[in-house]
């Protein structure tokens, strides 16, 4: 079993294997890191980001469920409150399992129903989380509808990767795909550009899509490759000067650091998961 540590209010699993090191958190089974041997490191952490119970971790790869965004309206669930993104990020999740074989550290953990949840409408379900580390990083997200009645969620891997310098990068994959402008009102809109290079806050749901992305970055001359399942939306985020000088668990220059690139269900996306049924979201990240 790899050890245990505190941070802040919160503790995180230490791994570190023949292929990489990494790290997560038993809050919101958030992993804030992974870096392979000789790489340096692919996810983003903020240095002003909060380890404090019940706040979410900014960076790394929090877990989006049950809901994207604020709590939208569900056809069958008219409930709109609740926390941003859902309760995953930010409850405290049981780590089941552990395994270290030379290059490869895999783990498992879950999320069951309890008295929080119950009062967000969520009584009867289990989330799982199935990680595996080493030269690549691949995450399992499942979310097992126990009630009798079929529900409907969003999920999402709210992947922060870290670049040398947001300007200078290019994300392919995304071409003639339509996606919601959220910093232009939801417009909806459809990429025409083949390779999208990032030059203002940017916010865009792509929906109807589970093709690979690749983020090209120039300044420390790699290639982020993201590869998904049973997913339909692929969401690009970043906040840029102004939005970022809200945002206390953001330094003023950090934007330039990060891009966000998730595997999601949301929105038109929304997933609907019957009585006893099993929806699992799938990503794998490598590097060349």
């Amino acid at each position: 079993m790899p050890p245990i540590i505190k941070q802040g209010e919160l503790e995180k699993i230490q791994i570190k294997n023949q292929a990489c090191s990494a790290e997560l958190f038993l809050q919101g089974a958030h992993l804030t890191a992974w870096q392979p041997l000789n790489e340096k490191p692919v996810l983003f952490l903020s240095k002003n980001s909060a380890f404090q119970k019940g706040k979410a971790i900014r960076g790394g790869v929090p877990l989006i469920a049950p809901w994207f965004g604020a709590r939208s309206t569900n056809p069958l669930d008219e409930r709109t409150d609740g926390p941003s993104h859902g309760f995953a990020r930010t409850s405290l999740w049981q780590l089941v399992d552990a395994t270290t074989e030379s290059d490869t550290t895999k783990l498992l953990l879950s999320l069951a129903a309890n008295e929080s949840t119950a009062d967000l409408g969520y009584r009867d379900f289990e989330l799982n989380l199935h990680v595996e580390l080493g030269r690549k990083l691949s995450m399992k997200l499942s979310f097992k509808n126990n009630s009798g009645e079929p529900v409907f969620i969003e999920d999402a891997f709210h992947s922060y990767f870290a670049v040398g310098d947001v300007r200078e990068i290019e994300i392919c994959g995304l071409d003639c795909t339509s996606y919601f402008d959220k910093t232009d009102g939801m417009k909806e809109k459809v990429q025409e550009e083949e390779r999208l290079v990032l030059r203002c806050e940017t916010d865009r749901p792509y929906f109807d899509t589970n093709r690979k992305i690749t983020i090209e970055d120039r300044v420390w001359q790699r290639t982020i490759h993201i590869e998904k399942v049973n997913s339909l939306t692929t969401v690009v985020w970043n906040p840029w000067q102004t939005l970022t000088a809200k945002m206390a668990d953001l330094d003023a220059d950090e934007w330039k650091d990060f891009v966000c690139v998730e595997s999601a269900n949301a929105l038109k996306n929304k997933v609907r998961i019957e009585s006893g049924s099993v929806h699992t979201l799938e990503t794998t990240i490598s590097l060349t």
